[in-house]
């Protein structure tokens, strides 16, 4: 039985994120990768179904065993990935930059999945803006203060209120999986009137409702396409694992360049991994959105970064997106 003081001690150093550099690490060949919800994720999708981990690694001569797992929110993720029952996490910037500032930087960015247009949907007639909610609206997002949705609607608020009350709408959010909370949209009638997803739930709580229209958009707060998910896993992992960290990159590379030049093939295989019972040809219309791009260098997620260190989200101020990724993400080849 722990004593009160081996317990204190457990719990600050699970606090300091030391967690994450001392936990045992195991050979080549096995790769546990986290993903969520969304088309954010096709690239996994794409080298889950085409086994291209597992086709670059005999390329360098070993056999690459991968575990896919489904978890929903940023916290959740980061959970696993420190108790070492994950190597790659997939999650927002948001939760990155959590888990690297926890870590003090043994933690760090693997490579983007592409920037992807976020948009925050509601069914109330009564919100046009983020002015508009109140006390009555409940906004679904995967992990509240921690997402990057949530991190976003943060920004947002820090922009329109001013930073001193940049988490003025964070009473009103809740975590819920975006299939669920894409229902609630569809549905209307519950506590849930707004929805801060990602494709293609968004795209479908907007064709399912006629009453459901765009509040926000994270390109508009963001200035421009950004990289709002990504993977992240520990400097332990990529050291002591080199040729299992390269497959890895190097499918996901072939990933998007696959998903690129075969939007309609990519859809097939989103379709078929998730078992979703999506319409085809609106999912290829996502797809095919010009502001959606499949390319592995991370863009645009130092304003997150600095706005998260001046409110005190993170301790650590990094001085450009390269603090946080590994350096060879941003030597990733764009498709």
């Amino acid at each position: 039985m722990k004593t009160p003081l081996i317990k204190k001690i457990a719990t600050a150093v699970a606090s300091l994120g030391l967690l994450a550099a001392s936990l045992p690490g195991h050979a080549e060949g096995q790769l546990r990768i986290a993903e969520q919800f969304g088309i954010v994720y096709l690239l996994l999708n794409i080298a889950q179904d085409q086994q291209l981990i597992e086709k670059h690694g005999k390329a360098a001569g070993i056999n690459i065993k991968v575990e896919n797992v489904k978890l929903s929110g940023g916290a959740a993720v980061n959970e696993a990935l420190l108790s070492g029952s994950i190597d790659v996490a997939g999650a927002g910037v948001g939760p990155l930059l959590t888990i690297w500032d926890r870590t003090q930087g043994r933690v760090r960015g693997i490579a983007s999945l592409g920037n992807f247009p976020y948009y925050l949907t509601t069914n109330n007639p009564a919100v046009k803006t983020i002015a508009d909610f109140s006390d009555k609206d409940r906004i679904a997002l995967p992990a509240v203060g921690v997402s990057v949705q949530s991190r976003v609607l943060q920004l947002a608020s820090a922009k329109l209120w001013g930073e001193s009350q940049y988490n003025r709408l964070d009473k009103l959010q809740v975590a819920l999986p975006h299939p669920e909370a894409t229902a609630a949209i569809i549905k209307g009638g519950s506590e849930i009137t707004a929805h801060f997803g990602n494709p293609p739930f968004q795209e479908q709580g907007l064709a399912g409702n006629p009453n459901a229209r765009i509040v926000l958009k994270s390109y508009d707060v963001l200035g421009g396409p950004a990289s709002a998910t990504v993977l992240y896993g520990t400097e332990k992992f990529r050291r002591e694992n080199p040729k299992t960290y390269k497959a890895f990159v190097d499918a996901l590379a072939e990933a998007a360049a696959f998903a690129t030049a075969k939007p309609e093939a990519s859809a097939d295989i989103f379709i078929r991994t998730n078992n979703s019972k999506i319409d085809r040809d609106f999912l290829i219309k996502i797809i095919k959105n010009p502001e959606v791009q499949f390319k592995l260098t991370p863009q645009n997620t130092y304003p997150l970064a600095d706005f998260m260190h001046r409110v005190g989200a993170i301790k650590t101020k990094p001085s450009s997106a390269r603090d946080y990724f590994f350096e060879d993400a941003h030597n990733a080849a764009a498709n």
